[in-house]
């Protein structure tokens, strides 16, 4: 048995790791859920939330996973047989796909080659050809977490308006809210999705849904069915601080000391943070001679770089190599980039000598796997830190 010291390196691009403020508020004694207490606590959090989404309406706060937050979109605002147009950006992309299908949506989804985001001139051609407004909703994943690279939701939003179309806007932000430039109102979307476990800083375990005017005037005429995933009861016990259903009230501790955290930081200095550490981490990927796995340097993701590697190599290889010796978790390829893409997340609670340790333990890794890297890449990285 191996015996370790120190802290893991949980550099996977989520669940991240948990910052002791965060962690000490979960360990608080539960309360009571109906009392007075429990009220103030949901309050302020609701009135806290509007600011990272960018939005000053609704967020309803879900126990469960972004996967349960996915579900929550489309069964509150579309019926049987609506068509929604996504886009194969990803794995996550081709999931929540897969999930509108087994729900009874007729999906139209657009190929892609997973090294580019939407392509906001397709979202309007698409939109333009649909003459009949059949097309209810635009799935899109802002960050994907597969392959590091952010769709640029502003110019889709202008596509859609082009087209003149009235479908709504649906957006996953479960791997950029807290850590990449987000505007709900602003950009329009209809529903933002997100989760606890990643730029908010929290163990898994909550949902997240900001809705628009016009998402919550769709969830009156859609007849998908749903029940405990029903934005109206929540929103309705959500007024006097409640919840129709006894709520996760250690995580709601955790998330109100994790947004206290963002608002101290400010969210413009928690953006440029990310976007820093981001470009550090492809100087010492171009550095070493890889390739960032995004081809377009417009879709550069600030949360999480994929690093592909030639296919003489094994990428998992070497991600195990990370964590055997130096006890470092990388993100693994999924799906189609098995074997050939390991992700190295950057964002949450982190700071420059974590990267600097992170980027230290890829080079040695890639090195005993035998990869051909310039040892100069590191030092490509810490000079953009000590510059900036």
């Amino acid at each position: 048995m191996t015996t370790r010291s120190g802290r893991h390196f949980l550099q996977i691009p989520g669940p991240t790791s948990v910052p002791d403020r965060v962690l000490r508020a979960t360990a608080q004694p539960t309360i009571d859920h109906r009392g007075a207490e429990f009220a103030e606590l949901t309050l302020d959090l609701l009135q806290r939330l509007g600011p990272v989404f960018g939005t000053g309406g609704p967020v309803v706060v879900y126990p469960s996973s972004g996967t349960g937050a996915w579900e929550a979109a489309l069964v509150n605002t579309l019926s049987p047989g609506d068509r929604v147009l996504a886009f194969e950006t990803g794995h996550f992309a081709g999931l929540w796909r897969a999930m509108a299908e087994r729900l009874g949506l007729e999906v139209d989804f657009v190929p892609g080659d997973w090294r580019r985001g939407v392509d906001p001139r397709a979202v309007t051609e698409r939109l333009a050809e649909d003459r009949t407004h059949s097309i209810a909703a635009v799935m899109v994943v802002h960050n994907e977490t597969s392959t590091g690279v952010t769709s640029r939701v502003p110019e889709i939003r202008d596509a859609i308006d082009e087209a003149g179309h009235p479908a709504l806007f649906l957006v996953d932000t479960i791997s950029s809210l807290g850590s990449i430039d987000y505007r709900h109102d602003e950009w329009g979307a209809d529903v933002t999705v997100a989760c606890s476990q990643k730029g908010l800083m929290l163990p898994p375990g909550l949902g997240f849904n900001a809705v628009s005017a016009k998402a919550l005037a769709a969830s009156a005429r859609a007849r998908l069915p749903r029940s405990y995933w029903d934005w109206t009861p929540v929103l309705e016990a959500n007024e006097r601080g409640f919840y129709p259903y006894t709520p996760p009230t250690n995580l709601l501790f955790g998330l109100r000391e994790a947004l206290r955290m963002l608002d101290e930081e400010g969210l413009a200095n928690v953006f440029a943070r990310h976007r820093r550490h981001a470009r550090a981490t492809r100087a010492a990927v171009n550095g070493w001679g890889l390739e960032v796995l995004c081809a377009d340097e417009r879709e550069y993701s600030a949360s999480l770089t994929a690093v592909l590697l030639g296919e003489e190599h094994d990428a998992d290889k070497v991600r195990q190599i990370i964590l055997d010796r130096f006890d470092m978790s990388l993100g693994t390829g999924l799906s189609r980039l098995a074997g050939r893409v390991f992700r190295i997340g950057h964002l949450g609670h982190f700071n420059d000598l974590t990267l600097a340790g992170t980027l230290a333990g890829v080079q040695m890794g890639l090195q005993l796997a035998g990869v051909d890297i310039d040892p100069a890449g590191l030092n490509a990285a810490l000079d953009l830190l000590r510059a900036e």
